[in-house]
C-alpha cells in the first residue's frame, strides 16, 4: 500500500485518507462522511454556524449529499489495485434510527439473543458518530447497558460488550457530564465499574477505567469518599499495566478527582500510587501523562504519607528534580510545588542534603534565571529563603543568592 500512489481526490481533506463514504457539502467539497460529521459535531453550543473546512465558507444547510460518482472511481481504483494491497471498500450503511435501537434492546432482553445483540449495537456505535447519538439519545438504552454491567447473573461477555457500548458513547463529543449523571442513578455502578478493573480482559479493564473517568469527574464529594483502598488499587494497578494511552490517562484522572478529597489521599499513598507515578516520571513518556503525574503527586505530598513515600523512594526527589524546565511550563510549576511541600514540611538534614547531590538545588536556582513561570519563580524563592544557609556551601548557589538570601536564615517550621 505503501508504494502505490493514491489520487488525491480521493483523500479526504480532513483526515487525508481514503473516502470510505464521499459526502458533499453545499460548497461543492467532498469528505468522508465520518470526518465531516466529527468536525460539524465538535462546534461548541451557540457557537456561530459551522464552516466548510477548505473554503472557510459558511455552510447554509448541514445537508450531506452522497457522492456517488467519487465513490464508484475510488471501488474501481481499489479493486484494480488489490494484488498492490489495497483493501476493498464496502458498502456503506444507512444510519440506525431509534426504532432500530429499541428492536435492538428488545432482543438484547432474550437470552437467547443477548449476546448477538449486544455485539450488534456495539458495531453500529461505532460505524458512525450518527449512530452514536443516536444510541446516546435513547435513556432507555443507557439504562439497560448499565444494568448489564451492575446485575450479579450477567455473563462475562456480556457484561464486555456492555462496557465497550458504554465507552464508545462516553468517547464521543462533549456530552460526558449527561451521561456520568445518568449512570450515577444505579447505586452500585460504580462498584461494578470497579470491580470490572480486575477483570482477567486486559480490553474490559481499560473500558471501565474510561468510563470511570466519566462517573468519577461527576461524583459529589459524599460518593467520592465512600471509594475503597482496594478500588483505589486497582486503579493503580490499571496505570502500571499499561493497557492503553486512553486507560493510563483516565486512571490517572480518576487518582486526581479522588484525590481532592483530603481523607482519599492516604488511601491512594497505600495503595501505591506515589511509587506509580516516580515509575511514570522515570519513563520519560508524553509531556501530557508527565503533567498529571506531577499534579496527582503534588496532591498526594499534601499529607506526610505521600511526602514520606516520596522522599523514602530512592529516585522519587531525583526525579521531580529532572522534570523541572524538562516537561512543560505547567509540568515544571507542578514539580516545583512538590519540592515546596518537601522543603517546607519534610526537611531533615539529609533531605537537604539529598536535594544538593540529585541537582535539585542547582534546578531551583536555575529556575530564577531563566524564563519560566512567575508561580515556579515563587516557589524557587520560597525554598532559597527557607533553606539558604543548609545550601550555602553548595556550588551552585552563586554570590547573588547568598546575597539574598543570608546564611542564618532557618528552615521553615516542619510538621
Amino acid at each position: 500500500m505503501a508504494e502505490v500512489e493514491i489520487p488525491s481526490y480521493f483523500l479526504c481533506p480532513i483526515s487525508l485518507e481514503i473516502m470510505r463514504d464521499p459526502v458533499t457539502l453545499p460548497t461543492g467539497i467532498t469528505f468522508d462522511r465520518h470526518s465531516i460529521e466529527r468536525w460539524i459535531a465538535a462546534r461548541k453550543p451557540g457557537a456561530a454556524a459551522p464552516t466548510c473546512p477548505v473554503t472557510k465558507q459558511p455552510l447554509p444547510t448541514l445537508d450531506l449529499t452522497p457522492n456517488h460518482t467519487v465513490r464508484s472511481l475510488i471501488k474501481s481504483w481499489c479493486t484494480a489495485n488489490a494484488t498492490l494491497g489495497v483493501e476493498p471498500i464496502r458498502s456503506p450503511r444507512p444510519p440506525v434510527d431509534a426504532a432500530h435501537v429499541t428492536h435492538l434492546l428488545d432482543a438484547a432482553c432474550s437470552p437467547v439473543s443477548r449476546i448477538a445483540a449486544l455485539r450488534q449495537l456495539r458495531e453500529i456505535v461505532n460505524e458512525s458518530d450518527a449512530n452514536r447519538r443516536c444510541v446516546e439519545s435513547s435513556s432507555s438504552a443507557v439504562e439497560f447497558l448499565t444494568a448489564v454491567v451492575t446485575e450479579s447473573d450477567r455473563s462475562g461477555d456480556e457484561r464486555d460488550e456492555a462496557l465497550a457500548v458504554l465507552c464508545s458513547l462516553v468517547q464521543s463529543s462533549e456530552r460526558l457530564p449527561p451521561l456520568g449523571n445518568l449512570v450515577l442513578k444505579c447505586s452500585v455502578f460504580l462498584e461494578s465499574l470497579f470491580s470490572a478493573l480486575g477483570s482477567l480482559r486486559n480490553q474490559s479493564r481499560a473500558h471501565a477505567a474510561i468510563l470511570l473517568r466519566a462517573v468519577v469527574s461527576s461524583a459529589s464529594p459524599t460518593k467520592l469518599l465512600c471509594i475503597k483502598e482496594a478500588h483505589l488499587q486497582e486503579v493503580v494497578n490499571v496505570v502500571r499495566d499499561r493497557l492503553s494511552s486512553q486507560a493510563t490517562r483516565a486512571g490517572l484522572h480518576v487518582l486526581l478527582v479522588v484525590s481532592t478529597c483530603g481523607r482519599n489521599r492516604l488511601k491512594a499513598v497505600r495503595a501505591g500510587a506515589v511509587r506509580l507515578l516516580v515509575e511514570i516520571l522515570l519513563e520519560e513518556g508524553d509531556k501530557r501523562t508527565a503533567e498529571m503525574a506531577l499534579a496527582l503527586l503534588d496532591k498526594l505530598c499534601r499529607c506526610a504519607e505521600g511526602r514520606a513515600e516520596l522522599v523514602g523512594h530512592a529516585a522519587g526527589v531525583a526525579v521531580v528534580s529532572k522534570k523541572v524546565l524538562r516537561v512543560s511550563p505547567v509540568g515544571s510549576e507542578r514539580a516545583m510545588r512538590v519540592l515546596e511541600k518537601l522543603c517546607r514540611f519534610s526537611a531533615t538534614a539529609a533531605l537537604l542534603q539529598e536535594m544538593v547531590e540529585v541537582g535539585a538545588v542547582s534546578k531551583i536556582c536555575l529556575v530564577l534565571q531563566v524564563e519560566c513561570g512567575d508561580k515556579a519563580k515563587e516557589k524557587a524563592r520560597e525554598m532559597l529563603k527557607m533553606h539558604a544557609g543548609a545550601w550555602r556551601n553548595s556550588r551552585c548557589l552563586s554570590p547573588q543568592f547568598l546575597v539574598s538570601y543570608p546564611a542564618h536564615a532557618t528552615p521553615h517550621s516542619r510538621r
